[in-house]
């Protein structure tokens, strides 16, 4: 598979916020590294996300007291808590400009970022489980991404490959015996 249809952002990032207070236990699939989405929202279709395994290891560190991973509460008590932990944020960092950051504002930056590095279109589509094409370009187009500049790296080394993709760095491509990474200034 090509490293652009491997970019896993947190989960958080193509759900709304109601779609990922309803996941239950039964849609993570730890071996696979997905979580299905059964209960979209505003009319979109049900979708399987790939997420890292950094994501479902913190998953499965919470308590399984539910069926619903972010258990029982209610959709309102996950959207205080997550204001809570913005404003908490904002405080520590002294960066005001956090509190403008909703939990959609995520879901707007996963896709952004998803055909940026893709420029797959159709592909965030279906992340975003939008059943129209029009309502995903809408998401794409928040952040000129002109005069991108790169870091490049190169190896034969399995061990070099893997602390540059610990690093950061995306694998792009094998070429006269070398892995091709890179990553952004």
């Amino acid at each position: 598979m090509h490293a652009s249809l491997n970019y896993q952002p947190c989960m958080h990032a193509y759900c709304r916020a109601g779609e990922a207070w309803q996941i239950e236990w039964t849609n993570v699939d730890t071996e696979k590294n997905t979580i299905t989405i059964n209960n979209p929202e505003k009319h979109g279709l049900p979708r399987q996300i790939k997420v890292s395994s950094k994501l479902i290891a913190m998953l499965e560190r919470l308590p399984k007291t539910s069926k619903r991973v972010f258990g029982d509460g209610e959709l309102q008590h996950m959207r205080q808590n997550f204001i809570i932990q913005r404003k908490r944020i904002a405080n520590k960092t002294q960066n005001p400009r956090i509190m403008q950051i909703h939990f959609h504002t995520l879901r707007h930056w996963g896709a952004t970022m998803l055909y940026h590095k893709t420029k797959m279109l159709l592909h965030v589509q279906k992340q975003l489980g939008h059943r129209s094409i029009i309502s995903t370009i809408l998401y794409t187009h928040l952040v000129d991404f002109e005069g991108d500049e790169y870091l490049t790296r190169r190896t034969n080394n399995i061990d070099e490959a893997e602390e540059l993709l610990k690093s950061g760095f995306d694998y792009i491509t094998d070429m006269e015996g070398y892995k091709l990474f890179r990553k952004r200034k």
